[in-house]
């Protein structure tokens, strides 16, 4: 009974702590109730950062990273949980729904930070929303291109590079994504 009630103890000291270090780390974003931070993310909010109640973010073993540029907006919905070594930037528009799920390694940024022309590599290209609607999941090492909205409860297979839209119920894999059924 003893080694229970100690258990117990040390489950909520963790919980604890791990809320403790989402108020240091995310301390200059408008931050939700009982937000949850492991390990010790990279956090720039040059813009405007929205954490909502019961995100919980790793950054255990692998950095994770959450950026908002100057005029940017990254948004991240109640209940979403974010994997360690993710990369989320962004410079116009980022918003991630509720109940979402982000694999490890994930990048999400709605800008490339240079065009594709030779000449013109140190150019900075126009910004592109992406939304992830609600429920969404994205397996390990997804890339989620600029202009791209996923659907409610749709998942990413690891390794795909999303470039286009992905409707609603879908499941999507592949460089690029394509939806092979619905959910």
């Amino acid at each position: 009974m003893a080694s229970r009630i100690t258990a117990r103890i040390a489950v909520l000291l963790a919980a604890a702590h791990a809320m403790l270090r989402a108020r240091w780390y995310l301390r200059h974003t408008q931050l939700g109730k009982k937000v949850r931070v492991w390990g010790a993310p990279y956090i720039t909010n040059q813009g405007r950062m929205i954490i909502a109640d019961r995100v919980r973010l790793s950054s255990t073993m692998v950095t994770s990273e959450l950026i908002s540029g100057e005029g940017g907006t990254l948004e991240i919905g109640e209940g979403t949980f974010i994997n360690r070594g993710c990369s989320i930037g962004a410079t116009l528009l980022v918003r991630i729904g509720p109940h979402c799920n982000i694999g490890p390694h994930a990048i999400i940024m709605d800008n490339n930070f240079h065009r594709v022309e030779p000449e013109r590599r140190d150019e900075y290209p126009e910004s592109k929303p992406i939304i992830l609607e609600e429920n969404v999941w994205l397996g390990a090492r997804v890339i989620v291109l600029g202009g791209v909205t996923i659907g409610a409860g749709s998942v990413i297979g690891a390794g795909s590079v999303v470039t286009r839209d992905i409707p609603p119920r879908s499941l999507a894999v592949g460089q690029p994504a394509r939806v092979i059924r619905t959910l």
